[in-house]
């Protein structure tokens, strides 16, 4: 392993959150602490605008669009957090564009948007005025996303604030469907520095979304295809396409791709984020990535050649479901059923020695059977928590304690030794983001919009719940000791002064 490797495993600057789950493990936590209570405020009458003189505690509130399902993720000064083009603030590109807005951190001033247009195959690849759903991965001055076409982008962080660098077609790139060039605005239009196209170049059938956050690992970029269904949710276009690939942080282009045929038999769709596990006394170094056939993979990091194709070494696959979810009576249980099998939305996280990781489906297809799994590094099971409900929700591990949220409502708080469960609070609403750990508490929001804070340890303890005026799909992040908070419309950054 390389020291640039090893030292991208870690944030540049110790206040930043620079990437989904914040450094490789994916682990959500943070010694860093946060504002436990604070007034989100009220709209100038007939405004989408927060009256900032009625909030308390908050330092700036910035106007997103009208789904916001993107993680925010900080670092150099630069916030930077994916949703669609309701705000339309490049006002001569109107409609259903999806964006990443960057946003000065001190003042919330917008910086620059990548404005990509959407598929004109609709909902069954690219969801209507979804917006941006992975998490920006922040390297030094450079910033790389999936956009909702499946596309790898690389990003200048600084925007053409430096001049354009890399990639000369920023103008052509932003062109929808029937409509003219646009002109470039280097005052607002990102500057990228080049695009790799995985679905066109790898013949991907990304399904609804593309939805996946990137693992940097060096000068490689680790990410899952989204490669999924048809509108049917029976047929699978591309069943020998990859479900992750590694693609060249500096060229942007295709270093390897799994081969251990995930794709072929996905449930779904794969839309779960890769993680990294460090080399451990008995074990080697891997890249986890959980399937969309319901099982967790591990990879050697290295490819190998096969027949003068770069494929990852699979090291070993748990199942993330009991045997019964899967067939009952030699008879297998259909998918999208309360009692059926699962895939991997949620990304394994990786803490205190051992690899956690939830089971869950689309929130379309409603409540059913979930299972947390604790896996040793060698792959071998550790336990098995039933309790969870199907999640979509990333863990936090904090001294001992898994934080477990799942959709039907429910915070878990689960020994992390033995999977014993420690306590449960129930929200009342579904919960799409994940549970975030900073200093002593835990932040979780919820689908009515209700910001939970409750105390960390062994007992629930309930802090403050924070009303915030739209649904909270995305996950609460802390940065230099800020709390970001997106709703579906709204960005919040949070001092507590």
């Amino acid at each position: 392993m390389t020291a640039l490797l090893l030292a991208l495993l870690v944030p540049a600057q110790a206040g930043d959150w620079p990437w989904w789950g914040r450094d490789a493990s994916r682990n959500m936590v943070t010694k860093d602490a946060a504002p436990r209570t604070f007034v989100p405020g009220d709209f100038v009458p007939g405004t989408e605008t927060v009256d900032m003189a009625t909030t308390r505690g908050v330092r700036w509130v910035a106007k997103l669009g009208s789904q916001t399902y993107g993680n925010p993720t900080i670092g150099r000064g630069v916030v930077l957090v994916g949703t669609n083009n309701a705000a339309e603030r490049r006002h001569d590109l109107t409609g259903d564009y999806s964006v990443l807005l960057a946003f000065d951190e001190d003042d919330g001033d917008l910086r620059w948007q990548l404005t990509v247009p959407k598929l004109g195959s609709g909902k069954v690849n690219d969801w209507e005025f979804l917006g941006i759903c992975s998490a920006a991965q922040i390297v030094g001055d450079e910033a790389y996303v999936v956009t909702t076409r499946g596309e790898v982008v690389g990003l200048d962080l600084d925007g053409h604030a430096d001049g354009n660098d890399g990639f000369d077609g920023e103008a052509a790139y932003m062109q929808g469907p029937g409509a003219p060039v646009p002109s470039l605005d280097p005052a607002i239009d990102a500057d990228l520095l080049w695009v790799y196209d995985v679905p066109a170049e790898l013949g991907v059938f990304p399904h609804n979304a593309s939805s996946n956050s990137i693992l940097v690992l060096g000068d490689r970029l680790f990410l899952g295809t989204s490669n999924g269904v048809d509108w049917t949710h029976t047929d699978i276009p591309a069943p020998f396409s990859p479900a992750m690939v590694a693609v060249d942080r500096v060229k942007g282009t295709l270093l390897a791709e799994e081969a251990s045929g995930i794709s072929e038999h996905t449930l779904h769709s794969n839309w779960s984020s890769p993680t990294w596990v460090p080399a451990g006394k008995d074990t080697s170094a891997m890249v986890l990535f959980g399937g969309g056939d319901g099982f967790l993979h591990a990879f050697a990091p290295e490819p190998v050649d096969d027949g003068g194709l770069q494929v990852f070494r699979e090291l070993w696959r748990v199942d993330g479901n009991l045997p019964e979810y899967r067939a009952v009576d030699g008879a297998p249980v259909k998918y999208a059923t309360p009692a059926g099998p699962s895939e991997f939305i949620a990304t394994p996280v990786y803490a205190e020695g051992l690899i956690f990781a939830a089971i869950g489906q689309d929130p379309e297809h409603g409540p059913g059977k979930g299972l947390l799994t604790a896996v040793r590094p060698d792959g071998s099971v550790a336990w098995r928590y039933p309790d969870l409900h199907r999640s979509i929700s990333t863990v936090a591990v904090h001294k001992g304690i898994v934080y477990a949220s799942d959709y039907d409502g429910n915070l878990h708080a689960i020994a992390a030794k033995d999977g014993t469960q420690l306590w449960v609070h129930e929200t009342g609403a579904h919960i799409w983001g994940s549970p975030l750990v900073a200093g002593r508490y835990v932040y979780l929001g919820d689908e009515d919009g209700i910001l939970h804070v409750l105390r960390t340890g062994r007992k629930l303890k309930v802090e403050s719940q924070i009303s915030l005026p739209a649904p909270i799909y995305s996950s609460p992040v802390v940065a230099n000791g800020v709390l970001y908070v997106a709703t579906q419309t709204h960005l919040y950054a949070v001092d507590g002064k």
